[in-house]
């Protein structure tokens, strides 16, 4: 017991030694006056308790780890599930946007035709022999068989069969589809079919008449069916690319281009109401413009009055004179018995009969002409 009262009164001043020295080492600050035996103590258990602390410090790490898993695990798991949503959202956003403007361009096209539409969204394509798609609009809509379906860019296909939520559409492009047709301007009919694929060249357009021309770059409307049904007019179709002939055929088939992307369809119309009036070409896009041909520049002119390379070019181009120069220079008089024995019908003779185009003489704008002496007069005696 004397032990343990002693070893209790010994702790008990050292505890309050220690107190009274980090009273007055604190309030010392650096001019405390146990700085050095600070620094004494520093020196001696700095070592000691970095060892410590290298030891202790990974274990407590560790158990912080093993403790402190599920919790991180948690929350992992919960911003993964976030970023997840985020993502879902921003491809939500930019997907309404796109619909949105798809929606737009069919507004703006039953607009212009006068076409009453029930707007719908395409949900599934078909898998079988039929170029199929379904959409989201049936008879609860106001949706009908044999109705016109389009895009904001041009003909989709006609309605074949009708749920109550939902419809099935038959596309232009399917091999037993078949539109009439009508050339943009000239008004020409023909039958536009489809060949049973989406992509490359979808459709095909036969004139009833096979006398007429078609070029490419030429615009198909459809000519409307009788009752507005299957087929309203005026819905835009597509743009000839080429023309085929088939070897002892009588009729041209030209490869059209169709306006619609049939191979991503989304939003799209089901024309429940035919228009007034025919729009006719009302409802095609505006034409491309015409690449512009440079007008080549003309060359550097040559000489204006180029001489005459051989004697036949001189004799078919005359040369231009003043109005004042003669045509040639005056000849010679002959002597009298020249004149004599020639008679008159050598002085009627004109030069330009008994000259080469060679011997005559153009005068210039600066020479004069030469002046006829006086005709000394001769008998035909002399």
């Amino acid at each position: 017991m004397n032990d343990t009262r002693r070893t209790r009164a010994v702790l008990g001043v050292l505890l309050l030694i220690s107190l009274a020295m980090i009273t007055v080492d604190y309030r010392g600050g650096e001019h405390s006056p146990l700085r050095g035996l600070r620094s004494f103590g520093e020196a001696i258990f700095g070592p000691i308790e970095d060892a410590a602390a290298a030891v202790i410090t990974p274990v407590g790490h560790a158990l912080d780890t093993i403790i402190g898993s599920p919790d991180a695990h948690r929350r992992v798991d919960r911003l993964e599930r976030e970023n997840q949503r985020l993502r879902q959202q921003l491809r939500a956003q930019q997907i309404d946007k796109s619909r949105a403007e798809q929606l737009h361009r069919l507004l703006g096209t039953a607009g212009l035709g006068g076409y009453r539409i029930v707007a719908a969204q395409v949900i599934s394509a078909g898998e079988g022999v039929e170029e199929t798609v379904t959409i989201d609009a049936g008879s609860g809509d106001g949706v009908r068989t044999d109705m016109t379906v389009i895009t904001g860019d041009g003909l989709v296909g006609r309605v074949t069969q009708v749920g109550p939520a939902t419809s099935t559409v038959l596309l232009a492009t399917d091999a037993a589809s078949s539109v009439g047709g009508r050339l943009e301007g000239s008004g020409e009919i023909g039958v536009v079919r489809g060949t049973g694929r989406r992509s490359g060249s979808p459709l095909t357009f036969e004139l009833l008449d096979s006398t007429v021309e078609i070029k490419p770059g030429q615009r198909i409307v459809s000519f409307g069916s009788q009752g507005n049904r299957p087929y309203v007019p005026g819905v835009p179709i597509g743009t000839v690319i080429r023309i085929e002939r088939t070897p002892g055929s009588l009729t041209r088939t030209a490869i059209v281009r169709p306006f619609t992307h049939f191979t991503a369809l989304d939003v799209v119309g089901v024309v429940v109401a035919p228009p007034k009036k025919n729009p006719r070409d009302a409802v095609l896009p505006p034409a491309p413009p015409k690449p512009v041909t440079p007008t080549p520049s003309p060359s550097n002119p040559g000489p204006s009055n180029p001489g005459p390379s051989t004697p036949g070019a001189a004799a078919s181009a005359p040369t231009r004179r003043a109005p004042d120069e003669p045509s040639a220079a005056p000849r010679a008089m002959p002597s009298g018995e020249e004149s004599a024995s020639a008679g008159p019908s050598r002085r009627r003779r004109s030069a330009t009969s008994t000259e080469s185009p060679r011997t005559r003489r153009t005068l210039t704008s600066t020479e004069a002409p030469r002046r006829r002496g006086p005709r000394t007069p001769h008998s035909p005696g002399d």
